[in-house]
């Protein structure tokens, strides 16, 4: 338990900063993540945990001030995109059965 404590420090979140023409930009990533175990009645162990990480975007440090610049997640867009396009072409579909059924 002690190893996946040490593991959930800042430099999971936070990557290395990058100095380039005056500027400082430290990168950011949405880290989550999860554990288990257990036992079986012979008195076997077992465990496992995983993390996930994604890009957020990153601190921008330029003439002592902080800006934040979100990352742009492309597949995060066309995900959505194509969920409120299924969405949309659910609905009409049920309207116009509802309403063929009921001017029949």
């Amino acid at each position: 338990m002690e190893k996946i404590q040490q593991r959930f420090t800042a430099s999971v979140v936070y990557g290395e900063p990058v100095e380039s023409e005056g500027s400082v930009v430290v990168p950011a990533a949405r880290v989550m993540g999860g554990g288990g175990g257990g036992s079986d009645k012979e008195g076997n162990e077992g465990g496992g945990f995983g993390l996930f990480a994604r890009p957020s975007g990153a601190w921008v440090i330029r003439n002592g001030d902080a800006e934040w610049k979100p990352a742009i997640d492309v597949t995060l867009i066309v995900i959505w995109s194509l969920l409120v396009v299924m969405s949309y072409f659910r609905f009409k579909s049920r309207t116009a059965r509802t309403w063929l059924s009921a001017s029949q």
